[in-house]
């Protein structure tokens, strides 16, 4: 299967984002890709003290159900994350469409708190969600592609990538709004999650210069996403520019690795239990 990242600037502008997002898409699919991975937060970016929370959630809907039917127009699965409704404050809630059909969600579980991302958003509690991708990039008679999205500062705590391994992911998709300061940070956690959970890791990160969330940091976004393979080699990565970041994805690799190096046979999950009980 061929996946992408589409990076690009993402503004508080829902239309402009979504001129982008469309004209991103529709160039996967003249490019063969079966999956795109959106960067976070990608019709509104973040809120600040400024935002008019109910407009923003309203222009957010339109925003997903737009990609929803551009997805089922492109035969594309699609992800990436936005504001999600709750009784209270949204969450930062990430969604895969799966050729029109909304397939799985996921709300982050980890707040960024230097950016007070904690007084815009409800933490999410739930295991990250994954759905498989039906015959899209498969050869007859192989199974399809299952894939399970996190987001962001997620990235730095395995147990959410470890909950995907377990659900038996191939893919593991990241949306990021990940500054050029911890980049390093961002290339070795990217690359430490694909091998620890013998999948493939689609990690898309934005460009641009903007003021970020309530403290309004100024964060300058470097481009960088990554497609990695279970072994941990980098299969692409971007350079800065807005676009497509693709490559091809052999499942075989992630399913033969699993079966060579049982990792999951081998785990001992009630010592480390026992250790955090302890502790």
């Amino acid at each position: 299967m061929r996946a992408a990242c589409f990076q690009f600037d993402v503004g508080s502008d829902v239309a402009a984002n979504l001129v982008e997002v469309e004209r991103g898409l529709r160039e996967a699919a003249r490019s063969g890709c079966d999956l795109v991975v959106l960067p976070e937060m990608w019709p509104t970016s973040f809120p600040n003290a400024d935002t008019d929370l109910a407009a923003a959630l309203a222009a957010t809907d339109h925003a997903i159900e737009r990609l929803r039917l551009l997805s089922r127009e492109l035969s594309l699965s699609v992800c990436g994350s936005a504001f999600g409704r709750t009784a209270s404050l949204p969450t930062n809630r990430w969604h895969l469409f799966v050729r029109g059909r909304a397939s799985a969600s996921y709300d982050k579980v980890h707040l960024f708190t230097p950016t007070a991302e904690d007084e815009s958003f409800s933490a999410g509690d739930a295991a990250p969600g994954s759905a498989s991708l039906g015959d899209a990039g498969t050869a007859a008679g192989e199974r399809s592609a299952r894939v399970g999205g996190i987001v962001c500062y997620d990235l730095r705590f395995p147990e959410v990538a470890r909950s995907l391994f377990h659900a038996g992911v191939d893919v593991i998709a990241v949306s990021a709004q990940w500054p050029a300061a911890r980049a390093s940070h961002w290339r070795a956690l990217a690359i430490g999650r694909a091998v620890e959970s013998q999948s493939f890791v689609v990690a898309c990160n934005r460009t641009g210069t903007a003021l970020i969330g309530r403290r309004q940091l100024q964060l300058v976004f470097p481009g960088n996403s990554l497609i990695v393979d279970p072994d941990g080699r980098v299969l692409a990565e971007g350079r800065g520019e807005r676009g497509l970041v693709m490559a091809d994805l052999d499942l075989d690799v992630a399913r033969t690795l699993r079966i060579r190096v049982p990792i999951a046979k081998d785990e001992r999950e009630s010592t480390y239990r026992d250790w955090l009980r302890d502790s």
